[in-house]
């Protein structure tokens, strides 16, 4: 009885093992849309329209959350090392309810992002398309890079190597490129690419 219990209770882990991970998976939810890849525990790029440039709700007790249809990162992936759960869709950008707010931590929104780079320059960006916003409709897209400089962690995920992010304002784009690593200077404007 004990060996029968035993096995049933590693069937799942076993299924779940032989299930062939993906490279990209389409997502979407009322706030924002990308691709994700099982094979990297990453996104491959998101995107989405800035909602709440004065929101106040607060973020009090939410954590990152896996999703049964994907395999995602999970909190694992970022312990005892350098990297952020970085949101990708701000969570200051959906703070108008509690729902959109949450809806912004999935692991399907988070990646393994430098904390300096998450706290510092990166956050100015997400604090200027805010500010964009108030006037204007700002889409915004991030596209992950993941090249041979990429480490994979013993945990099982990949962390990126860089980051693009395109800023639509009145149908013109601008382009910025971050390497996932601490910042030479908070001034964002000086990570422009033509």
């Amino acid at each position: 009885m004990k060996k029968l219990l035993f096995v049933l209770c590693l069937l799942p882990t076993f299924l779940f093992s032989q299930t062939k991970l993906k490279d990209s998976v389409f997502f979407q939810n009322p706030i924002f849309k990308g691709m994700y890849s099982e094979v990297l525990e990453e996104p491959l790029w998101v995107e989405y329209v800035v909602k709440c440039p004065n929101g106040s709700t607060p973020r009090t007790g939410m954590d990152f959350f896996t999703v049964d249809s994907i395999k995602t990162s999970d909190n694992k992936d970022y312990e005892n090392n350098i990297y952020d759960k970085g949101h990708l869709a701000p969570a200051a950008d959906f703070n108008c309810t509690k729902e959109m707010l949450f809806s912004t931590f999935t692991f399907l929104n988070c990646c393994l992002q430098d904390q300096y780079l998450n706290r510092g320059t990166w956050r100015l960006l997400e604090v200027h398309e805010r500010e964009l916003s108030k006037t204007a409709t700002v889409k915004v897209k991030i596209v992950l890079v993941f090249d041979k400089k990429s480490i994979k962690l013993p945990t099982g995920a990949t962390v990126p190597s860089g980051f693009y992010k395109y800023i639509t304002v009145n149908g013109k784009t601008t382009k910025y490129f971050f390497k996932n690593e601490k910042p030479l200077s908070s001034d964002f404007k000086l990570y422009i690419v033509k």
